[in-house]
């Protein structure tokens, strides 16, 4: 419904025309009529552009170039021409194309103007006479067109009715052979599986097939379907026999199979070829080497049957050993093989023996101890085994040296020692000694252990060490090379002998040292110690008890027997008897004569001329330091207390100076000592240092300490009764006869390493 209240609006109608605008606008609705397309001339219709025509960038102009370029830029007249000069500028150069190689068009595009308002090309081609000729084409639409029915005709029904041609295809016989390789490759023939006979019981009839190849082309065989009613469109068939078809399949299968099996057949036959001619060839080369084997082992039989010939009682040229040796030779080395398989045993008892017998026949091995060596090291080349013989000898029967040596050798040896005398040593030592290196092992270890050792035992038991004018380690001593431990039973008799004559002996006999001397490197340390403690000690005790000790007439030669065995026994033992036996009477004297108003430049001479009579080793043990500082501290004491009459001037700076001197010289000695045991463990190492064995208590304090990271030092010039004090972390610390002192308020505490070293951290 309309809308009354509202204001009334206008509307245009439009202008009035004139009856001559009417009729131009009819004509122009003609012109825009679409044109069909069977009405367009053949020549408008689109074509393939043909590319790369005649262009070519280096011509200097195009081919249908109508209009000419002398217009071209003509309106720079009404301008000052600034383009043209920048183009010439560049390069450009008039009547050329622009582009590096002048490949640009000269004359402009041209326009052509479409006929009425339709899409393009819907008018005809709109290409210009100019495009035409500068780029001509190809017209394709007669192919276009033939490809075009020849795809449409596959779809639609042969107009004709004519029957198509049939195609054959054919097969080659590489083809099946290929076809038959790839199916199954086998490496020999196998006739009962390819033509095995095979029903087909899927269809309608059963149907049989001569092997699985023909199941695949079954879909080839004609079915033998009812014949449908003829209908309107139905045609009869003019030639149909499915039963000749089938079987002309069935004979071509047979065919393909026989052609695939005959294939199979000839590369079984060819690879037996090649496998037979690499047999022929291993065969033969056996052959070759069996005809070698054969030719070798007749020469090694003559050669053995001449030697064996020369071996004859009556022969004119009889066969030397040399000669032998020399025929060993050349079967080891020209004939090694066969020489390793034969039975060398044999063989060297036959020949070997009666000449090795012949030449050993005069021979006395004390006399001529190195008589045969080299013969009998030349044999042991040539008959040794290279396997090791046990220990036993028990492989004689597989070894003709060993047996050689064992059945030949050996009865000349055990003649000879039942005949030594073992206190003549010397000569059987010699020969032993020369045939250490060609005698086997187990044959040495038998003259040793059977033959020599019960000969040297039973002479330690007839030995008298006070009758007997040769000493034992004369003749026992140079065994030791040859027999080392063997000797160990021989060591207790001999002991308990010399302890026996030891009974009665006083040390002013110094022979008792020549004999024991030699026997102190012989003997375990600790049996030597132990035989010492007993036999030599008590009497060195006795000894010094008797040595009276007078300052004005001192009588040193129970002194001298005592110092001269400090070699022999050990230092702990010589300590305890200068300890028990001599410091206290010789500190006794000291304190007598200090007591009597003495001279004290004669006691410091006493005092240093008693220190000189030992060693530094014996002056370094801490025991001996003691005794000697204590004689000190008692000069001092004397010199320095009061009490008594005149006083010998200097005589207090004459003993100060003395211990002054004298306990610098322990601190430089044990400093020295301290150095050469850093340099000896700088030398070993830090990890063999830190793996060795302590030797002392101070060496096990220092090793606790660097496992535990603590600094373990000496303090320089300070003492502690005699007594070097150490740092250990920062506690000080001083080390008397493996016991450890800890400073503490007051006094000195003893404590032990753990404490002390729970202490330092």
């Amino acid at each position: 419904s309309r809308d009354y209240s509202a204001p009334v609006n206008f509307i245009s109608a439009g202008m009035k025309k004139s009856a001559a605008e009417d009729m131009s606008e009819e004509d122009s609705d003609e012109d825009e009529k679409p044109v069909k397309q069977e009405e367009i001339p053949k020549e408008f219709v689109p074509k393939k552009l043909k590319t790369g025509g005649n262009f070519k960038p280096s011509q200097k102009g195009f081919a249908g170039g109508t209009k000419s370029f002398v217009d071209f830029g003509s309106w720079e007249r009404h301008t000052k021409g600034i383009g043209q000069k920048l183009l010439q500028k560049m390069g450009y150069v008039p009547g050329r194309g622009l582009g590096k190689n002048a490949q640009g068009i000269i004359n402009p595009i041209e326009a052509k103007q479409r006929k009425g308002k339709g899409a393009v090309g819907a008018y005809g081609s709109e290409r210009t006479s100019q495009s035409l000729q500068d780029f001509p084409v190809v017209d394709s639409e007669e192919e276009a067109e033939e490809e075009f029915q020849k795809e449409l005709s596959q779809w639609r029904k042969d107009p004709n009715g004519g029957k198509k041609k049939p195609k054959y295809s054919y097969k080659t016989v590489e083809e099946l052979k290929a076809k038959g390789r790839i199916n199954k490759q086998l490496s020999t023939p196998q006739k009962e599986i390819s033509q095995v006979k095979v029903i087909d019981m899927t269809g309608r009839e059963q149907k049989v097939y001569y092997s699985y190849s023909q199941i695949s082309h079954k879909h080839n065989i004609p079915d033998n379907n009812p014949q449908q009613p003829l209908g309107k469109d139905c045609k009869p068939q003019g030639f149909a026999l499915p039963e000749l078809e089938h079987n002309l399949q069935l004979l071509i299968s047979i065919t393909e199979q026989e052609i695939i099996q005959s294939d199979r057949q000839l590369q079984y036959e060819r690879d037996m070829v090649v496998n037979l001619t690499h047999e022929i060839q291993k065969m033969s080369e056996v052959l070759s080497h069996e005809e070698r084997a054969i030719n070798n082992l007749s020469k090694v039989l003559e050669m053995v049957e001449e030697c064996e010939r020369r071996m004859q009682p009556g022969c004119e040229n009889p066969l030397t050993l040399d000669e032998c040796a020399k025929i060993f030779e050349t079967l080891q080395d020209k004939y090694y093989e066969e020489y390793r398989m034969s039975d060398r045993v044999d063989l060297a008892v036959a020949i070997v023996y009666p000449l090795m017998k012949d030449y050993f026949k005069n021979w006395d091995p004390l006399k001529d101890c190195t008589y045969g060596t080299e013969i009998i090291a030349k044999w042991k080349s040539l008959l040794e085994n290279d396997q090791l013989l046990s220990h036993g000898g028990q492989d004689l029967s597989t070894d003709a040296f060993h047996r050689l040596m064992w059945e030949i050798w050996m009865p000349y040896v055990r003649n000879i020692v039942a005949q030594w005398q073992p206190r003549n040593c010397g000569s059987m030592v010699d020969f032993l000694d020369s045939w250490v290196n060609v005698v086997p092992v187990w044959i040495l270890e038998n003259i040793l252990d059977q033959l020599i050792f019960p000969k040297l035992q039973k002479e330690v038991e007839s030995w008298n060490p006070l009758t007997d004018t040769v000493p034992i380690h004369s003749w026992i001593h140079p065994w030791l090379p040859l027999m080392q431990a063997r000797l160990e039973p021989l060591y207790s008799p001999i002991r308990n002998k010399l302890a026996n004559a030891l009974q009665k002996w006083h040390p002013s006999d110094s022979s008792a040292k020549l004999i024991l001397q030699p026997w102190k490197d012989v003997f375990t340390p600790g049996s030597w110690e132990a035989f010492m403690v007993k036999n030599i000690v008590p009497k060195l005790g006795m000894c010094l008890n008797e040595l009276i000790i007078n300052p004005h007439q001192q009588h040193m030669d129970a002194f001298y027997w005592v110092i001269d065995w400090e070699g022999m026994i050990s230092v702990s033992s010589l300590v305890g008897l200068l300890e028990k036996h001599f410091f206290p009477k010789w500190l006794q004297v000291l304190c007598s004569w200090l007591s009597n108003s003495p001279n004290y430049e004669e006691i410091t001479k006493w005092y240093l001329g008693w220190k000189s009579m030992f060693s530094d080793q014996v002056l370094a043990h801490p025991s001996i330091k003691d005794k000697f500082n204590e004689a000190l501290d008692i000069m001092n004491r004397a010199v320095s207390s009061s009490v008594g009459g005149y006083m010998q001037p200097g005589a207090r700076e004459n003993i100060a100076y003395l211990t002054h001197t004298e306990r610098r010289k322990d601190f430089q000695y044990e400093a020295m000592q301290e150095r050469r045991e850093a340099e000896n463990m700088a030398q070993r190492g830090i990890g063999m240092a830190a793996s060795s064995v302590p030797m002392n208590f101070k060496d096990l304090i220092q090793t606790k300490a660097e496992e535990h990271n603590i600094v373990f030092m000496p303090v320089i010039g300070k003492r502690h009764e005699g007594k070097q004090l150490y740092t250990f972390g920062r506690i000080v610390i001083y080390i008397d006869r493996g016991v450890v002192f800890v400073q503490g308020e007051k006094t000195w505490v003893p404590t032990s390493l753990q404490s002390l070293i729970d202490m330092a951290k």
